[in-house]
């Protein structure tokens, strides 16, 4: 058996105005804001020189205008499964807003009214991952994808066959970036949430909000 080969590097898309102020934005195509859009320069300047055998985006705007800003919009191939968890009735609202009518609420444990179960996320990332395998030969060369916070937060441990529910211990920041890999074959997170691409001279980075 061929030992897997390649890496995948996810790329959660850059700030928008509603993931600045903390809003859940699942399939409302809001568009990058300023500061996304820088953000998109900095993944061109980081991923520059680094060649990709496929890269795979979401299609919603928010997603594709990253990928086109990291300049790997060149043959990006649109994946529906890609798209961020249809948050339903829940649709714009921050969680302190959710939680004024339901107090103890949680996303990972609770869901949304009208919207898709973590089963039905968790569905459509197997899919994806099935598409990152590949069949047959292990695959050579790595792959970028971009996408969205909660919906990388569950491919993350659905390539690494966890249930996925624990995507709720993974802070997923605009802009950053992570890589999923193999060690001995078996599928690892190498690493998560690299962001100090998006502040030149400084080790870390904070959250705003």
């Amino acid at each position: 058996m061929n030992e897997p080969r390649g890496q995948v590097v996810l790329v959660r898309h850059g700030e928008t105005d509603w993931s600045r102020a903390g809003r859940h934005t699942g399939r409302t195509d809001i568009p990058l804001d300023q500061a996304g859009r820088h953000q998109g320069a900095r993944l061109r300047e980081h991923l520059a020189g680094r060649g990709f055998a496929r890269v795979l985006t979401s299609p919603l705007s928010r997603a594709v205008e990253t990928c086109e800003l990291a300049g790997l919009a060149e043959g990006a191939e649109k994946l529906d499964d890609l798209q961020e968890w249809d948050y339903g009735a829940c649709e714009g609202q921050t969680s302190d807003q959710i939680r004024a009518h339901r107090p103890q609420w949680s996303l990972w444990d609770d869901g949304v009214p009208e919207g898709e179960t973590l089963a039905e996320v968790a569905a459509r990332a197997d899919r994806v991952v099935a598409i990152l395998r590949g069949t047959g030969p292990a695959p050579v060369g790595d792959v970028a994808v971009f996408a969205h916070g909660h919906l990388l937060r569950v491919l993350a441990v659905r390539w690494m066959g966890l249930d996925p529910a624990v995507g709720r211990c993974l802070a997923l920041y605009a802009g950053s970036l992570s890589t999923m890999g193999w060690e001995h074959a078996q599928p690892v997170v190498v690493s998560w949430n690299y962001v100090s691409h998006l502040m030149p001279g400084r080790s870390g980075f904070s959250p705003p909000g």
